[in-house]
């Protein structure tokens, strides 16, 4: 898998030559579309959006809050998708995590959760044996059943997809966290917009907020 750079250090980027106009996005400075389209799991009229992220990226941590308002704003036009960078390689145990609270139907209910444990107390998710010992003590706290995630994190379709995930980035041309792909189409990200805007943080993230807004009524529009 290619290396990541991350968007932590884009947001420190000067601004380029180009300006980046959110209002009206543009190729190869708003966004980036893709070599070639990937394959949605969008129903009917909706618009998937995939969320790349790592649970220890304080940047994916810090737009996590923006980024649950703006779904919700969005509301039935699009379907949400996760997915965990492995940065670590085919045996990231974050992404391990990931996989098995997607494959116990728990991905949504505990995302804030993990994030909080992470930023917030500290624990441990770089490595199985933390993770697996946190869980057997802690996981009814986060609404996960101990012994159904031990059997989930031992699969054989969890272990597979495990490691599918970095041809999967590769796939979708990801290069930092977070990054948003609208309908399998187009990427954008707090680090693409960084390169041509000097704002703070928040703005940033505004902005890439906006610019997925307005990639998901382009896709919405030709379908």
């Amino acid at each position: 898998m290619r290396s990541l750079r991350f968007a932590a250090a884009a947001l420190t980027l000067l601004a380029s030559t180009a300006f980046a106009s959110p209002g009206v996005p543009q190729p190869g400075v708003d966004y980036i579309p893709l070599t070639q389209a990937q394959p949605t799991q969008a129903v009917g009229k909706q618009v998937e959006v995939i969320e790349f992220f790592m649970y220890h990226c304080p940047v994916c941590n810090a737009l996590e809050p923006m980024l649950d308002d703006w779904v919700k704003k969005e509301g039935g036009r699009i379907r949400l998708r996760r997915i965990h960078i492995p940065f670590r390689g085919p045996l990231d145990a974050e992404a391990h995590l990931f996989l098995t609270l997607e494959a116990l139907g728990k991905p949504d209910d505990t995302h804030t959760q993990i994030f909080k444990l992470v930023h917030g107390q500290h624990v441990n998710l770089h490595e199985d044996g933390p993770i697996l010992d946190w869980m057997a003590k802690n996981g009814k706290t986060i609404g996960v059943d101990p012994v159904k995630f031990q059997e989930a994190w031992n699969s054989f379709g969890v272990q597979t997809r495990l490691r599918q995930l970095g041809k999967i980035v590769a796939a979708y041309q990801v290069e930092s966290a977070p990054t948003l792909v609208i309908d399998g189409r187009y990427l954008t990200s707090p680090g693409t917009l960084a390169q041509h805007m000097e704002v703070p943080r928040e703005q940033l993230f505004e902005a890439t907020l906006e610019v997925a807004d307005k990639l998901v009524t382009r896709a919405a529009q030709g379908k």
